[in-house]
């Protein structure tokens, strides 16, 4: 009976540490699609400190790696100092999940005043050449995520290139996808897309940061079971 006790308690841990790798991999996962996301709107927002909780997941996704080898190695070998210093470094990595949470919603909170303070910067520097950093990324989120303008396409009519152009048009990638003969004219406001890009930025890295939050209270809850 004591040996089959042992033996169903390695099953246990066996399989924990599994869950840990699984866990190690979607971490990373979660971590290095922030990253990518990220780069396609960090014109829009000045903090870099803001992907910090992204690099901790990340670097949480690779020591939950190495924890769940020394568990498996321990739990093979019955080793107490193993276990021991399996669970310490659980425990620790559990510590800095909940600040990864943590810092998750600070920075979700600065979103909104981040791209508050950088996104007209942004409009002013649109030249319409596809080399342009800035003009690039403003007709991938307008194209992206069906916007047109900070709040409509009519703050248009207020940048540089508006008044350079001379052709009361906006860039084509205001255009709806549905209208294939859209020329961007404002005397047809109707094959533009209506809604400002302002909220759908913030809406959508709020939603990235939410990726972050989410994957580290559920890991953080998996360690908590493995630490019991």
């Amino acid at each position: 009976m004591g040996q089959c006790g042992i033996t169903s308690s390695k099953t246990v841990l066996v399989f924990l540490n599994l869950i840990f790798w699984a866990a190690a991999g979607i971490l990373c996962y979660v971590g290095a699609y922030v990253f990518i996301t990220y780069d396609d709107y960090d014109h829009f927002f000045e903090d870099v400190y803001t992907l910090i909780p992204a690099v901790v997941i990340i670097a949480v996704g690779t020591l939950l790696f190495i924890i769940g080898l020394i568990g498996c190695c321990a739990t093979i070998r019955e080793s107490r100092c193993g276990l021991a210093t399996f669970v310490i470094i659980l425990l620790l990595v559990f510590i800095t999940e909940v600040v990864v949470v943590v810092l998750g919603y600070i920075y979700r909170a600065k979103v909104e005043a981040e791209v508050d303070h950088s996104i007209k910067k942004v409009y002013d520097a649109y030249s319409g050449t596809n080399p342009d950093a800035a003009s690039r990324a403003i007709d991938y989120v307008q194209r992206q995520l069906h916007c047109c303008g900070i709040h409509n396409y009519t703050d248009w009519e207020s940048t540089t290139w508006f008044k350079e152009a001379k052709n009361h048009s906006v860039p084509l990638s205001c255009c709806k996808a549905t209208i294939s003969n859209c020329t961007g004219s404002l005397a047809r406001p109707t094959d533009l897309y209506s809604e400002g890009c302002k909220v759908l930025v913030v809406k959508k890295l709020q939603e990235i940061m939410m990726y972050v939050i989410w994957a580290a209270l559920a890991f953080a809850a998996i360690q908590l079971l493995g630490m019991l």
